[in-house]
């Protein structure tokens, strides 16, 4: 944790202030507008994290993702970017609430520029949650800050992996969350750009019920091989979060 002291939230009229629960970590919400949801804190937990690590966010909207790797080991410093004026906005604020100024920097910046802004091969890890859909696929919301993060406006699948391979020294690590149907061109295009996938875990809703998140890591110049993890389950057969979800949700209880 930053040793810089918490400075209280400055939250801004229709805001919420949501509890991580993790080392008293709470984090600046707008409802209304994209908050984040189980595939972040998935992420967050799945990522190999070692202690001293650079690490970049891509996208990392309300800032969740570089608050809850504070908790994983001592890294050295996270930076999380994104392209949305409003986001960064609560993240930046988010950050101070929790005293993390000193760990954790939030920038606004495009993504398809992040190399470029923020140096070739300087990370360790890169992490990412970015936008599911193609810009012809689905109805886009209305919702500025909703449609950029579900839809491939302003960032796609390949500028993530692109930027973060250029971003990642050698035998960094990419972690990514996305949906399983896009596995293949997801695969396929890590290798394009010199990223081995070595992770894999595939997330289901329920027994019975078809995955719908892909958890993958990559390391930059590796040597093949992939491993597939145990699939997790969310929900067990009486509607109630897994054993295995609840100890990533609420750790040590």
């Amino acid at each position: 944790m930053s040793k810089l002291r918490k400075t209280g939230f400055n939250l801004k009229p229709g805001e919420r202030l949501d509890d991580l629960v993790r080392n008293d970590l709470k984090i600046i919400q707008r409802p209304g507008s994209f908050c984040f949801s189980i595939d972040a804190v998935l992420l967050a937990n799945f990522a190999s994290v070692k202690k001293g690590d650079l690490i970049v966010d891509l996208g990392t909207g309300s800032g969740v993702i570089p608050i809850l790797l504070t908790t994983r080991q001592q890294v050295d410093h996270i930076i999380g970017i994104d392209i949305q004026a409003e986001a960064v906005d609560r993240a930046v604020r988010s950050v101070a609430g929790n005293g993390l100024q000193g760990l954790i920097t939030i920038r606004e910046g495009d993504i398809r520029n992040a190399s470029a802004e923020l140096g070739l091969g300087k990370f360790d890890l890169v992490t990412a949650n970015p936008p599911y859909l193609p810009a012809g696929q689905g109805k886009i919301s209305p919702n500025k800050e909703i449609a950029l993060a579900r839809h491939e406006l302003c960032c796609s699948m390949e500028d993530v992996l692109r930027e973060g391979a250029r971003l990642l020294n050698s035998n960094g690590r990419l972690a990514m969350v996305h949906r399983p149907e896009r596995m293949v061109d997801i695969i396929f295009t890590m290798k394009r750009y010199g990223l081995e996938p070595k992770r894999l875990q595939l997330v289901y809703p329920a027994l019975g019920k078809k995955p719908n998140i892909l958890l993958i890591e990559a390391i930059k110049g590796a040597m093949p091989g992939l491993e597939a993890l145990e699939p997790l389950l969310v929900y067990d057969e009486q509607g109630n979060y897994t054993k295995e979800l609840m100890e990533i949700y609420y750790p040590g209880r």
